[in-house]
């Protein structure tokens, strides 16, 4: 590790994160590989506690590590670049990648359509909706919560499936016919509420990408509205224009 220069404009704690942030992308720490301890740091910097716990914090916020409580930090695995113009879903997206899906639904249920929903699904106020609200997971850790909602009648008795083994895209295209030909998406950041930081596993304060998508199948009938949150130091989105 290269030393530190105390009378350099940057602040301590930013040369130890730089340091190991470097040492990271050189290979010289594995994913899931434990880096130096608090104490490991203070001894080898000759820096403050407090000093080596914010170097790590800032490198947990930027996720290039994450925590363990009573084990220490680790190198996570590289941010999931996702491609927007992929009509693919989340399972999909995730095998494609060599990781495991998985998913936990949070719940599943038919609700009437209220003011918003039946304006967005083109739906008389009080229609029947599918609502479908999963965590996602890759190799177990959590990325993603997802709330779907599909008009009843162009899917009935979907929830007699079940999606936390079920890929609701394949059950699309298999049970109903579905197959899906565009959607249109908006993404925009912010700060995790609390129950994004409880289900996603994060630490205050932590960003989220929220992403509204409406997906049309192969009539262009508006099959599904979703609202997703992902881990902001996670993800990141890749968009080519032409």
């Amino acid at each position: 590790m290269d030393a530190l220069s105390k009378n350099a404009s940057i602040p301590l704690y930013l040369q130890v994160k730089n340091t190991l942030e470097a040492e990271i992308r050189d290979g010289k720490y594995g994913v899931d590989e434990r880096l130096p301890s608090e104490r490991e740091l203070c001894e080898t910097f000759g820096i403050s506690r407090m000093t080596a716990r914010q170097a790590l914090k800032e490198l947990e916020r930027d996720g290039l590590v994450f925590s363990r409580v009573g084990k220490g930090t680790f190198v996570s695995e590289p941010k999931i670049d996702q491609q927007l113009s992929n009509l693919t879903g989340f399972s999909q997206d995730i095998s494609n990648r060599g990781a495991r899906p998985s998913s936990i639904v949070l719940s599943a249920q038919v609700v009437p359509a209220n003011a918003h929903l039946a304006s967005i699904l083109k739906l008389l106020q009080g229609a029947e909706v599918v609502e479908l609200s999963r965590l996602r997971l890759s190799n177990e850790l959590p990325l993603c919560i997802e709330v779907a909602h599909i008009p009843h009648y162009l899917c009935p008795n979907i929830l007699n499936n079940d999606f936390s083994r079920e890929s609701l895209y394949r059950v699309f295209t298999r049970d109903y016919g579905h197959r899906l030909a565009r959607a249109e998406q908006t993404m925009e950041a912010g700060l995790a509420d609390a129950r994004e930081l409880e289900l996603l596993r994060m630490t205050a304060p932590a960003s989220v990408l929220r992403i509204e998508r409406l997906t049309y199948n192969q009539n262009d009938t508006l099959l599904e509205y979703v609202v997703s949150a992902y881990r902001g130091d996670r993800y990141k989105f890749h968009l080519t224009l032409q």
